[in-house]
């Protein structure tokens, strides 16, 4: 018997324990469960642990986490799509030296998740390994989270989660078990410096975590969205693996939620694709006011990681070389949640950044790109094209109905639309965001007020000016338009108009232009 697993565990390491074919079983481990790979399934058992975050003491208590494990994860696909991943809560019964899968639940003497294999080579964080990871993996992944979240049930008035308190409560308790493992005064010291930083955080964001509750922010959500949990499936991305034991981890704003695949995304040296996929989500959610809320959700997040990193590390104490590893995941992760905190100050000043172009010319494109090369600060993207649709009520794919300088596209729209991109950018920028505005500031005073905001906030002003022959730019209005994919309900009319009035950049605004 292996001495590192418990007899039942290691009698389902026999391939003829299971109901299937099985040529070899695999064993993976994490600080709550046993997973076993065996065959075109695999089989997680909790492990009977008690931590101030998860209870599965009790074979009640574990099977009541394997049946909510498979209820949340299933909302994440239909019952009927290939793509399923979780497939039922199964008893095992017999004895721990003679195990079976199946049998009559009241004689069960363990629980597990049957969930349907997928090649774990791609998992996002192995995907991320490979150096295979894209925007268009990113946005494809932004785009489920918020269809899922724009469905999910609603934390009521009365419901007891998501309160300022509970997260100032799930934040104090990470700090406060990593001041109880730590040891080291360096380790310590940072420690009470995110701390300090968190409380003053909370005083800062109190109110605006309330109003976003009283908004329907607070939803039934993933609550463990790192890399590792996030699987590519054809085109598209999936989530899995979402929290069961504890329904206040899961019940949360929904920036917690995507913040952790943010953090997760800087922790492994790719901040350009992590504002990729915040910009999508705050494109497909309309959700302005995440932004003031994401930077410190995204500290938390590290810091649950390193408060995980720190129980596996005492939990391996007795073997010092598998415990190193597990203390120097802590040291990162404080890293990381004191650079995203900017302790110290770190990260570059803001920015303010316009595009300019006709329909067509490939802002977008061009914007992504720069989103993408933002490596050592936070950028975030505004799109003319959504924010137009946002302020009327319609997402981002929604079509309008609206005919040439008629509705959306009115002379008042387009002014409308321009200022609250203008307020909009001048409040990320405060906030510390490096912000990029994709819109065709065909004219110059519209791209004079934003060079004015930028110098009246200090911050360095750039232009992306994109161009292409009149010929190109309406094969490619024409194919936008045939595959009904982008915000942009621009038309050859609207291109053979904006020939007419386009303003050309200055020389001193060529000046400005950032290289493509």
């Amino acid at each position: 018997m292996r001495p590192d697993v418990p007899p039942l565990i290691d009698a389902l390491l026999d391939p003829g324990r299971y109901p299937h074919p099985v040529d070899r079983v695999e064993l993976l481990q994490t600080h709550g469960a046993w997973v076993l790979l065996a065959g075109d399934r695999a089989y997680k058992i909790k492990k009977p642990v008690c931590l101030s975050f998860m209870d599965f003491s009790s074979l009640d208590r574990r099977r009541a986490a394997c049946e909510a494990e498979l209820r949340v994860n299933s909302r994440f696909a239909p019952a009927e799509t290939a793509s399923r991943i979780y497939l039922a809560a199964l008893p095992i019964t017999g004895t721990p030296q003679a195990p079976v899968i199946g049998g009559d639940p009241s004689q069960a003497i363990e629980w597990a998740v049957q969930m349907r294999r997928f090649p774990e080579a791609d998992r996002l964080d192995h995907v991320a390994a490979r150096g295979e990871l894209t925007p268009a993996m990113l946005q494809a992944l932004a785009r489920h989270v918020a269809s899922f979240q724009a469905t999910a049930a609603v934390a009521g008035s009365s419901s007891p989660w998501g309160r300022p308190d509970d997260v100032a409560g799930f934040a104090r308790d990470n700090l406060a078990s990593l001041r109880s493992t730590l040891t080291d005064d360096t380790d310590l010291h940072s420690v009470a410096a995110l701390s300090d930083w968190t409380e003053t955080r909370l005083n800062e964001l109190t109110l605006l975590l309330r109003q976003r509750r009283a908004e329907g922010r607070v939803r039934e959500g993933h609550g463990d969205l790192h890399l590792a949990n996030l699987v590519r499936l054809g085109e598209g991305v999936m989530a899995f693996d979402a929290i069961e034991f504890n329904d206040a981890l899961r019940w949360i704003d929904v920036a917690s939620d995507i913040a952790f695949t943010w953090m997760d995304l800087w922790h492994i040296g790719q901040a350009g694709l992590a504002h990729v996929l915040l910009s999508e989500w705050l494109d497909a959610s309309g959700d302005v006011s995440a932004p003031a809320v994401l930077p410190f959700f995204a500290v938390y997040r590290a810091l649950v990681r390193a408060k995980v990193a720190g129980i596996r590390w005492t939990q391996l104490g007795a073997s010092p070389d598998q415990a190193a590893p597990a203390l120097e995941e802590v040291r990162t992760y404080l890293q990381l949640a004191s650079r995203l905190a900017g302790l110290p100050p770190s990260l570059p000043a803001s920015t303010l950044v316009i595009t300019h172009g006709l329909s067509g010319s490939g802002k977008t494109w061009a914007s992504t790109r720069w989103l993408a090369a933002q490596a050592d600060g936070r950028a975030i993207r505004l799109r003319s094209d959504v924010e137009r649709k946002r302020l009327h009520g319609l997402a981002a794919l929604a079509a309008s109905g609206s005919g040439l300088n008629t509705g959306l596209y009115s002379a008042q729209a387009h002014g409308d639309t321009y200022a609250s991109l203008r307020a909009r950018a001048a409040e990320l920028l405060d906030q510390g965001w490096r912000v990029i505005v994709d819109a065709a500031f065909l004219r110059q005073h519209e791209r004079q007020a934003f060079a004015a905001l930028a110098t009246a906030q200090g911050a360095p002003f750039a232009i992306l000016a994109c161009e292409a022959p009149v010929d190109v730019l309406r094969e490619r209005i024409r194919a936008r338009q045939a595959a009904g994919s982008d915000a942009s309900e621009a038309t050859l009319a609207v291109l053979d108009q904006q020939l007419g009035w386009v303003e050309p950049l200055t020389t001193a605004e060529r000046a400005c232009t950032l290289p493509q």
